[in-house]
């Protein structure tokens, strides 16, 4: 499913127009990358919840060349799955 199935969804589901949903998802999208951006912890009780994680600096390959490069440190968005979540997707 992608974002506009995603919209048409949820506007079927609310019963309000596809403009709304997609409001309403690009809304909910927007505050959690604002908290992410900031550091914060974003969770959702039995649905999951949004964090960053610190990726440390390690040294790769170049795949073209063979040649080791340095990887800087970076901070990257982690999802972790509630109960009820992990319950939906096992059939439970």
């Amino acid at each position: 499913m992608n974002k506009g199935e995603f919209v048409e969804a949820l506007a079927d589901r609310l019963d309000v127009s596809r403009a709304q949903a997609d409001r309403a998802l690009s809304a909910v999208l927007d505050i959690v990358s604002e908290q992410l951006a900031k550091g914060e912890k974003v969770a959702f009780t039995g649905f999951g919840s949004f964090e960053v994680s610190k990726r440390a600096a390690r040294t790769g390959r170049n795949p073209q060349t063979g040649a080791t490069i340095k990887i800087a440190e970076s901070s990257v968005p982690k999802f972790t799955a509630g109960a009820t979540l992990k319950g939906a997707v096992n059939g439970k």
